[in-house]
């Protein structure tokens, strides 16, 4: 072979690689220098992905409750005062429809309440939101884990099926794009396994 045909078949090598590692190098450089696409696909906003570790007392049966109960289903979980003002019973209202119109997946989704003081919810607010797992959790380390941005009672967060908290939607968000957001995690999820 003449220098000329190995210098071409180098650099033919060398972009097939670089063509190949393409796709790692961007991932790479979009995680360390935090560039976020314009046309991102969820509506809320990622948080760094952490496994919640602390623990609450679960309202209903008495017993403590840690995160790992969580494990195997998608959560959206509420802070709030147990008293459960107009925008509690408003988010409330809304994880749940958020939850059904996900059909059926519906089940492979948990919605969670922690009260953030000592006032309890009423038995009307209870029925109402059936099925809500309630908990306790004033003073408690898992309610200390949930970043917000001025209010942890504004935002409604997310949690993936192996306990990690990774996501909160805005105050007053649009409920068809959280709905858009679960069917994709949902779909997404069933890839995996």
């Amino acid at each position: 072979m003449s220098n000329e045909t190995v210098r071409k078949n180098r650099i033919k090598l060398i972009l097939l690689m670089l063509l190949m590692l393409s796709p790692v190098i961007a991932s790479y450089l979009f995680h360390v220098l935090q560039i976020r696409p314009e046309g991102t696909v969820n509506y809320g906003e990622l948080l760094e992905v952490k496994a919640l570790q602390g623990q609450a007392h679960d309202i209903e049966n008495n017993a403590i409750f840690r995160p790992k109960q969580l494990r195997g289903k998608w959560s959206l979980i509420t802070i709030d005062s147990g008293s459960c003002d107009e925008y509690c019973q408003k988010k409330l209202y809304l994880m749940r429809q958020i939850r059904l119109v996900q059909n059926t997946e519906k089940d492979r989704i948990e919605r969670v309440w922690l009260i953030d003081d000592q006032s309890l919810p009423k038995q009307e607010i209870k029925e109402e939101y059936e099925g809500t797992i309630l908990l306790s959790a004033k003073d408690s380390d898992l309610l200390s884990e949930f970043p917000a941005q001025s209010s942890q009672r504004d935002h409604i967060y997310v949690v993936d099926p192996m306990g990690n908290l990774m996501m909160r939607y805005p105050r007053d968000p649009e409920p068809k794009k959280i709905s858009d957001d679960l069917k994709l995690l949902l779909k997404l999820s069933h890839f995996e396994h």
